[in-house]
């Protein structure tokens, strides 16, 4: 148990530093004026989770518990817009259209206001 979670700990702080590097270097290169490090970090997570899921799932040629590791550790820290896109993703695939605009809708409100609830708190602080 302990070393499982000593292996999503390591797993997560790779991830963390990665979003920070690459973040970091794309919004250099591109300016500030619109938030493309979040986008490249965002769309790269995408594709990795999706990766990670199929080489797991479909080829497995990534065992379940590495796979986890993988996804709760680094790509949790990397960026959790991967989890929310393939939630999606899988809602659209079994045609639960309804759960999936529930899903995409709610998932994008709920931060927009946790954004501004924020805001609001620190001005009150």
């Amino acid at each position: 148990m302990w070393q499982k979670l000593a292996w999503i700990a390591l797993a997560g702080a790779g991830g963390t530093l990665s979003r920070y590097a690459l973040s970091g270097l794309v919004q250099n290169l591109c300016g500030a004026s619109f938030p493309w490090g979040t986008w490249v970090v965002n769309g790269l997570g995408c594709f990795l989770f999706g990766m990670i899921w199929a080489l797991a799932e479909e080829r497995l040629l990534i065992t379940g518990e590495i796979r986890f590791i993988v996804l709760t550790g680094f790509m949790g820290a990397f960026t959790t817009f991967s989890t929310f896109a393939f939630e999606a993703s899988q809602f659209l695939r079994d045609s639960e259209w309804l759960l999936a605009a529930i899903h995409l809708i709610g998932q994008n409100s709920l931060g927009l206001v946790c954004v501004f609830l924020g805001f609001a708190i620190s001005q009150i602080i």
